[in-house]
């Protein structure tokens, strides 16, 4: 099973190529099939540069430039139109996501066969380094109303950070979010659809370098809207989404 791992960058000069390069070496020590897809945001840096250069010594990696529009989550739509893989992982490149992770996601994915596999930082096994203690609150208090309103256990699902077969991925079009939302409409529609998932621990690391493209204020009516609509495709759409 082939796997992609789509990379949204923008303005990521100072981290990808560590990104990169521990992504890159995780995946040859386990000999997994992979492509790594980056997309570059149109930054203002010199990401593309840095990404020239790590070509000549990462055979796969992949990437193209974004023209726009630009965000968070256009940058991810744009790497999950064209990925090739059997299965596909979103990964952050500023090195908060853990490649070992990754490879438990989807060692995971082969040996139980469901649709998707979901990490979370908050169940026995998970932990996160350096968050930050306000965004901690928050995340908490978002993940227990996301949860209470669609009536699941699951206590992550802002995590971005989740792999999904290509068939579940096809299935939870078209995309609605344009930026950090996107995060929650990937795996709400997996869920409110009938996809199967398993949970597995995961960890997360504060950025070294650069600022978080996550604008907190922005971002809660963006959620909000997300929130409403899974509410209303599983309560009022009779199954019309439903996997087939």
């Amino acid at each position: 099973m082939k796997l992609s791992v789509v990379i949204p960058a923008y303005n990521e000069e100072e981290s990808i190529s560590e990104t990169l390069r521990s992504l890159y070496n995780t995946l040859k020590k386990y000999d997994i099939p992979h492509e790594i897809w980056v997309t570059n945001d149109n930054s203002k840096d010199n990401t593309l540069g840095v990404l020239q250069e790590l070509q000549k010594e990462i055979p796969s990696l992949v990437f193209e430039t974004n023209k726009g529009p630009n965000g968070f989550g256009y940058a991810v739509r744009y790497g999950l139109e064209r990925f090739s893989g059997d299965c596909v992982a979103v990964f952050m490149a500023d090195m908060s996501d853990d490649p070992e992770d990754l490879v438990k996601y989807y060692k995971t994915m082969l040996a139980e066969n469901v649709d998707a596999v979901f990490g979370s930082r908050w169940i026995k096994g998970g932990k996160v380094i350096d968050y930050p203690a306000v965004k901690k609150i928050i995340n908490r208090v978002a993940n227990f109303i996301i949860k209470m309103v669609i009536g699941i256990k699951y206590n992550d699902t802002t995590n971005a950070f989740k792999l999904y077969k290509r068939e579940t991925m096809e299935g939870l079009k078209p995309f609605l979010s344009p930026h950090f939302n996107l995060t929650v409409e990937l795996p709400l529609k997996t869920i409110v659809r009938g996809y199967s998932y398993s949970v597995v621990p995961n960890s997360w690391t504060n950025r070294k370098y650069g600022e978080s493209k996550l604008k907190i204020k922005e971002m809660g009516s963006r959620y909000f809207f997300i929130l409403v609509y899974c509410f209303v495709e599983k309560f009022f759409s009779r199954g019309d989404y439903m996997k087939k």
